[in-house]
């Protein structure tokens, strides 16, 4: 097969590696992949040493007529047989570029919400007519997605993205860092605040955690738009705001446990992957794909979206029961080895393009 990729790869290590490695674990099966990214990204080079064919370019915006040329030229000097494109600036491009062209159109969504039949933005990305299939990273996503697709010939599959645990492994922030003892249960929500994040929900939640010992880090940006409830909050002098941080997985991996108190919008969320992958259970939510990375009791807590009672009952049940975390995280690692792993996420694409095709 022949594979044109479209994606953005100037992203953090983290974001960018599992899709990245899922395309040098294709070409290593033989297939002839080609990257049409930013040339100077870290990832992209790693690509290039690995063999993949790297065209240097990104879409200035949704609709760049020199992007839409250069694929259609691609597509069809190279006679391709997919072309895989990943967010809303190359979703579009690839779908103009692809027509007069033989390559099938895949798109990949990661969210749930925000495409809507009624909204004429959504035919230049998912409801495109040249979209073929649309790789959705979890169920709920796949779920969202079905019922907006009006389109019956066009294939909307749930493929996880795939990881390896070992991309995870790294040595813990000192928690002498934070004036925090080894005594101490701490916990880590990291996130780009958005209302949909149930950052309120969270900080309603701690009101009512009364253990001295038990600590709170804030992680992310965006946090001052819930400066008040963080100063009017019972455990104020236990909340550490962070801010943007570069060592989130050293900060997850001195965490005991992450919470995810996110109400709407998610997909598969990164920061549960990332936390389970290094041995860190989470609390999550019922929206999104949570719950498809929990299973409740055993690696984490799923608790009711917008419930701040629940959420406070799940904090406390860990506080109360440090010495099951450790088993916790044992078995969040096995989850990720055993059900988002790269090789079956391999295995799936690849058969999904031998369908289309």
């Amino acid at each position: 097969m022949k594979i044109l990729v479209l994606s953005p790869y100037d992203g953090p290590l983290n974001t960018v590696r599992p899709e990245a490695e899922l395309f040098i674990a294709i070409s290593k099966l033989g297939h002839s992949v080609t990257i049409m990214t930013q040339a100077d990204a870290p990832y992209a080079k790693i690509c290039a040493e690995a063999g993949i064919k790297i065209i240097d370019n990104y879409p200035s915006k949704k609709i760049c007529l020199r992007t839409i040329r250069l694929v259609h030229n691609e597509l069809n000097s190279g006679d391709y047989d997919i072309c895989y494109a990943f967010d809303s600036k190359t979703i579009p491009n690839a779908a103009f570029g692809s027509i007069g062209t033989r390559a099938k159109l895949v798109s990949y969504r990661g969210t749930t919400g925000g495409l809507y039949r009624h909204d004429p933005s959504a035919y230049l990305t998912h409801l495109h007519p040249k979209i073929s299939a649309i790789v959705c990273n979890s169920n709920a996503v796949q779920r969202d997605v079905k019922r907006r697709v009006w389109r019956k010939n066009v294939r909307v599959e749930r493929i996880y993205k795939g990881h390896k645990v070992e991309w995870y492994q790294t040595e813990a922030t000192l928690r002498s860092e934070f004036n925090l003892k080894e005594s101490d249960i701490v916990a880590i929500c990291a996130c780009n605040v958005r209302p949909s994040k149930g950052i309120s929900v969270l900080l309603n939640a701690l009101n009512t955690i009364q253990n001295e010992n038990f600590h709170m880090l804030l992680v992310g940006n965006g946090y001052e738009a819930h400066k008040d409830e963080i100063a009017s909050c019972s455990m104020k002098e236990r909340i550490h705001l962070l801010g943007h941080r570069k060592d989130v997985p050293k900060l997850m991996k001195m965490a005991d446990f992450q919470i995810q108190p996110s109400i709407s919008g998610e997909g598969l969320p990164r920061a549960v992957i990332e936390a389970m992958a290094g041995g860190t259970p989470s609390i999550v939510t019922t929206t999104g794909g949570g719950p498809e990375l929990i299973k409740h009791a055993s690696s984490g807590l799923i608790v009711k979206a917008g419930s701040d009672i629940e959420m406070s009952e799940a904090i406390q049940s860990l506080i109360n029961k440090p010495d099951s975390l450790s088993l916790m995280g044992i078995e969040s690692t096995r989850r990720i080895n055993s059900n988002f792993n790269l090789n079956e996420s391999v295995t799936q694409h690849i058969k999904l393009f031998e369908q289309l095709i």
